[in-house]
């Protein structure tokens, strides 16, 4: 069961609407390596998760990836918010304009729509955590280049707390993987997995 805490884990109080901005954010709502997708992949992988621990450290960052991606569509909504129709083609948002109007839409930067393809959920520990790590890396670059292209600091500041996140996500995903290599059996493995019986 959730509890909803009705404040953002990071305050936001952008004062000018920038599209163009809230083009390249709109990857971390939506996009192949945002939050929506980070908060499934873990929530979903700690059903098969066998360590009670692990299971823990799934659910804890699934959830604090749910309050990033209502962080994500905040930014968004109060970038695009009251927009005049002068800055709506300025800031080069009209095609999201035509199918969305304001409303905060998960897609990544050129368009694409969300889609769970972009995550995988093996029921494999191995295969999972090392998706995790890849995928808190991945998260992490979107934001150094989301960074690389605002400079509004009501905007950036928040972004770099994201991006933190990322790389204490990244950690604990790795200190998981090596929890899980102490309780596996590592040097069979590869060779066959012991969770099956193997005749």
């Amino acid at each position: 069961m959730f509890f909803y805490d009705k404040s953002l884990e990071y305050p936001l109080h952008i004062k000018k609407a920038n599209p163009k901005a809230a083009k390249v954010i709109i990857s971390q709502y939506g996009g192949p390596h945002g939050e929506i997708g980070a908060s499934l992949r873990y929530l979903s992988q700690r059903y098969s998760m066998p360590y009670p621990e692990l299971r823990a450290i799934l659910t804890d960052i699934g959830t604090e990836e749910l309050g990033h991606f209502e962080m994500v569509a905040s930014m968004v909504h109060q970038l695009t918010r009251g927009l005049t129709e002068e800055q709506i083609k300025q800031g080069g948002f009209e095609d999201y304009f035509v199918n969305h109007t304001a409303g905060v839409y998960p897609q990544d930067s050129a368009g694409v729509p969300f889609s769970a393809a972009t995550f995988a959920v093996t029921g494999d520990l191995l295969s999972d955590l090392n998706e995790d790590l890849a995928a808190e890396q991945k998260a992490r670059l979107t934001y150094d280049n989301i960074l690389r292209l605002v400079d509004d600091p009501d905007v950036r500041e928040p972004i770099k707390f994201l991006r933190e996140r990322e790389i204490v996500h990244y950690q604990r995903f790795g200190e998981a993987l090596r929890i899980a290599q102490e309780r596996m059996d590592c040097k069979n493995f590869y060779a066959f997995n012991p969770s099956f019986d193997q005749k």
